[in-house]
């Protein structure tokens, strides 16, 4: 299936979103912040098929670590969780409003993967 990078610095929706992704035939890679999640996207840059990431996380957020990682691939697919606005993500990514379901998740997934909706 692809590879996904999950960046939550809340370990259990980290875990939670990995193992569902998981479930589902995809490779995981994990970051608990931005600057962890810039580094492994820079190591794999033509691996990462998509990254779905938080916003508000310590050390580096959501909307730096997106405008860091598309220094190195301005195409790269993004989904973002966020329990606050949709306006501080970043344009020309998807957006996950907290709580999501697994249903929606997955939809937002198979959007960004299959059909290249970005």
């Amino acid at each position: 299936m692809a590879a996904i990078l999950v960046v939550d610095d809340d370990k259990d929706t980290r875990e939670l979103v990995s193992s569902m992704l998981e479930s589902e035939g995809n490779s995981i890679l994990t970051a608990a912040n931005g600057v962890e999640a810039v580094a492994l996207y820079r190591t794999y840059p033509n691996q990462i098929d998509l990254i779905v990431t938080d916003m508000n996380m310590p050390v580096m957020g959501g909307v730096e670590e997106i405008l860091s990682i598309r220094t190195t691939n301005p195409a790269a697919k993004v989904i973002c969780m966020t329990g606050d606005s949709e306006d501080q993500c970043p344009e020309g990514v998807m957006v996950l409003s907290k709580p999501f379901s697994l249903a929606e998740l997955f939809e937002a997934v198979d959007g960004l993967l299959r059909h290249n909706v970005n």
